[in-house]
């Protein structure tokens, strides 16, 4: 089951300063308007998505598609209310700051706020795409697991950059900013459960199909051995390196989006900035 979501995401896809001044105004109402629009739809086809998984599959693997479905469907209720939150933050924003000049003028002024937003937004969005067509290929045996943990992620990490954009201009007292961020809160704890649950579900289908070891000989048992040390070797100097490449991508993301970093905190510029909630 396949839905065309190249439009969507390439129109959500983080761009930065891609408008002029005049016309940011209009394209924060657009984006953050696209955004909520493309999350009410990643909602219902989450649904389908179940709803096919439970006529195609069955018992261990029908299960863990269940939870991971059903996992990734909250996230995107959650951050259908963070995205709310932070459009109600917005509007008041610029209806305290804007004077008796217009809400164009406003934006105009604050071009490097209202081109965060944007960016921020977009990104929110484009996460949620992502996320959606990642459980479509894990519940097809089309994807990877580590496909939906990394959008998990990136969620989180859009979701501060949304937080770190919308509170720029907010007195810390705001009651709409503690409601974002109280959103906030709630959208890196459905996050860390779908983390949960799909760790948990690709245990669950290895451990079914367990490897059986059990017709090697000796020196061949030896050889394996030494052939899976190897892998291990390389595969940490590799995580190694991608982990610090991917905290220079993330750094550079933030730049060109206009996000002050000292407002991120080192936990969203972390690769893992999930951590599961204590029980």
């Amino acid at each position: 089951y396949f839905w065309p979501l190249d439009g969507l995401r390439q129109d959500l896809l983080p761009r930065g300063a891609d408008v002029r001044k005049e016309e940011l105004a209009e394209m924060v109402d657009k984006e953050m308007a696209a955004t909520s629009t493309a999350i009410e739809d990643a909602v219902l086809r989450m649904d389908e998505i179940l709803s096919q998984a439970r006529r195609d599959s069955s018992g261990v693997k029908l299960e863990v598609n269940q939870n991971i479905i059903g996992s990734c469907s909250d996230l995107m209720k959650a951050i259908h209310m963070l995205v709310t939150a932070a459009t109600d933050l917005q509007r008041e924003i610029v209806d305290n700051g804007r004077g008796a000049g217009s809400v164009k003028d406003f934006y105009a002024k604050n071009s490097r706020w209202t081109e965060g937003l944007i960016s921020a937004s977009k990104a929110v969005g484009w996460g949620a795409t992502q996320m959606l067509e990642s459980a479509d290929k894990v519940v097809t045996d089309r994807g990877k697991y580590e496909e939906l943990i990394v959008c998990s992620h990136e969620i989180a990490a859009s979701t501060a950059q949304l937080v770190a954009a919308s509170k720029v201009k907010a007195d810390r007292g705001n009651k709409k900013l503690q409601t974002l961020q109280q959103a906030s809160r709630h959208v890196n704890d459905m996050a860390a459960v779908v983390v949960s649950s799909t760790k948990s579900g690709q245990m669950q289908i290895e451990n079914k199909n367990s490897m059986d070891f059990s017709g090697l000989s000796l020196i061949k048992l030896k050889t394996e051995e030494m052939d899976s040390q190897v892998k291990v070797l390389e595969l940490e100097k590799q995580l190694v390196n991608e982990r610090i490449r991917l905290g220079e991508l993330r750094k550079k993301h933030y730049e060109m989006g206009g996000i002050p970093m000292d407002s991120l905190g080192e936990r969203s510029l972390s690769p893992g900035c999930l951590k599961k909630k204590p029980s």
